[in-house]
């Protein structure tokens, strides 16, 4: 067998491990439950060593499953959600469960921030806004109210470089991480150790990682590591970037004229740009490697695909077990009853806020009749889905720094789904395609690899080498009626739901949502 990348994506809810040829081509795949605790109400925390695990796991069952050779692993490298975070001891013990980028303990910390000018000051030093999930944000929350944390951390880390350390031993990050974290000084290149100090944060800086580049070896496979994952010790291990830097680098997204849109746990929507972006201030902001000298702007809102995998998780559980004895997916058998009823008259409407919304605003299911079917439920929160996604990317095409696309790539769960892609393309009108794949945070993690161990001798050349367009897409003209109704209404429910369901007095709390869906 030839040479093979392994690339490992730990997301919200999954850890997926993947392998790939030297051209890109996946060839299989394993999946392991990524799970949070909640022990308070809006605080998400997993165990580090348990994601380890299952990652170690779905690595060794990888191997078995598809007779891999662990001579003929060139590299490993891994990927992982950004924000929240992880922090170790000196012995390289986790000192705490990790937080994740959904997190919000720290709502009252950042409205205070907003009162007091620092949610101005600091973004401007960072390059992204402040929002609770944030890991500058988290650190001054540990700060104040579990000191304690901080006098044993010796090591502040993201999910991926977590897993890279576990793998090598090996403790860094790479620039999107570092920017994602919301701790870099994108203009130097280095962390902003001045705003950081302004912020409260002296007492942290000498715990953040070395940066080094994505695309670079680390160290390799130790002995411990070889025997969890079936790996064979000394294999190389690189560095990559977080989740949604890897998805675009597989869906071979490169240019200022395209817009990349990633569908998963949150509406994920980024564009290029030369010069940092700061109009509009978008939620993250990174160095971009596909495109050396451009920066990626993204908006990100929790408002994506993690609910339809909430309705089938619960509401439907039996159907989603009796698929699965049937050897079918939930989710294809959901995209089969979309495009079933997708011409038929229904009013129905979704907003997708079942895990946060702009000023508070829950989950909810309006315009539904004693003729609806599932079939019209299921493509109300498929739309629903579609028009958070195009409410944020209003706001990040609207500002006088805004890029201007001229076409849209789709990555993450909701491109599998035919119809799901063309309702995508169809409501942000413009033409889009999806890459070849399934696990592209993975895939973004294996492009890393390759360059680490010369496969290929920069990322932009990765990319062109093992990225593919699988499916193209145009905007079909016409539903664009029923589409601008739909979503005139979409933007108008959630504005009333808001002002009904927020008590008068406090302030709401602040979120990622801040300017993205007002």
């Amino acid at each position: 067998m030839a040479k093979l990348f392994i690339g490992v994506d730990a997301g919200g809810t999954m850890v997926k491990v993947a392998a790939f040829d030297a051209e890109g081509h996946e060839l299989g795949c394993e999946h392991r439950p990524n799970p949070m605790t909640f022990p308070h109400p809006g605080w998400t925390e997993r165990d580090p060593d348990v994601m380890w695990r299952n990652a170690a796991a779905a690595i060794r069952d990888l191997l078995a499953r598809m007779a891999i050779d662990p001579a003929d692993v060139a590299v490993v490298t891994a990927s992982g959600y950004g924000a929240g975070i992880f922090l170790l001891d000196h012995a390289g013990r986790p000192v705490r469960p990790a937080l994740g980028s959904t997190d919000s303990r720290a709502a009252g910390l950042v409205a205070r921030w907003r009162r007091n000018g620092l949610a101005t000051e600091l973004p401007l030093a960072v390059s992204q806004g402040v929002w609770t999930g944030q890991t500058s944000v988290l650190l001054a929350w540990f700060q104040e109210h579990e000191p304690e944390v901080a006098e044993r951390t010796a090591h502040v880390l993201s999910c991926k470089d977590f897993l890279t350390y576990r793998l090598s031993g090996t403790i860094s990050t790479d620039p999107t991480d570092a920017g994602c974290a919301g701790v870099l000084d994108l203009a130097r290149g280095c962390y902003a150790a001045d705003a950081l100090r302004e912020a409260g944060l002296r007492r942290w800086l000498d715990k953040l990682p070395p940066i080094g580049p994505a695309g670079e070896l680390v160290g390799a496979v130790t002995p411990d590591a070889a025997a969890l994952t079936g790996l064979r010790a000394g294999t190389p291990v690189a560095r990559g970037v977080y989740d949604v830097v890897g998805c675009s680098l597989a869906s071979g997204f490169t240019g200022t004229d395209q817009l990349g849109v990633v569908a998963g746990t949150f509406s994920i929507n980024s564009t290029l740009h030369r010069a940092p972006c700061l109009d509009p201030m978008p939620t993250l902001q990174s160095p971009y490697p596909g495109a050396p000298g451009h920066y990626i702007a993204t908006i990100a809102t929790p408002t994506s695909a993690s609910n339809l995998e909430w309705l089938c998780r619960t509401m439907l559980a039996a159907e989603a077990e009796r698929a699965h004895r049937a050897g079918r997916s939930i989710y294809d058998i959901c995209s089969e009853l979309v495009a079933e009823g997708i011409e038929r008259e229904s009013d129905a409407l979704f907003l997708p806020y079942l895990f946060g919304g702009p000023d508070g605003v829950p989950g909810a299911l309006f315009g539904l009749t004693a003729g609806s079917s599932l079939g019209d439920v299921l493509r109300a929160v498929f739309e629903g889905i579609v028009f958070a996604h195009r409410t944020d990317i209003d706001y990040l095409l609207g500002g006088g720094a805004s890029a201007r696309p001229k076409q849209v790539l789709l990555a993450g769960g909701p491109s599998k789904s035919h119809v799901w892609s063309q309702m995508f393309c169809d409501v942000i009108g413009l033409p889009l395609t999806v890459a070849e794949g399934s696990e592209f945070g993975a895939k973004g993690a294996a492009i890393c690899g390759a360059v680490a161990i010369g496969a290929a001798s920069d990322i932009p050349v990765a990319i062109a080498r093992m990225t593919r367009v699988a499916r193209r897409y145009t905007p079909r003209t016409e539903r664009l009626v029923r589409i601008d109704c739909q979503y005139d209404r979409f933007r108008r429910m959630s504005r009333q739901l808001s002002d009904a369901w927020m008590p008068a007095g406090p302030e709401p709390s602040p979120s990622c949502f801040e300017g993205a869906q007002a």
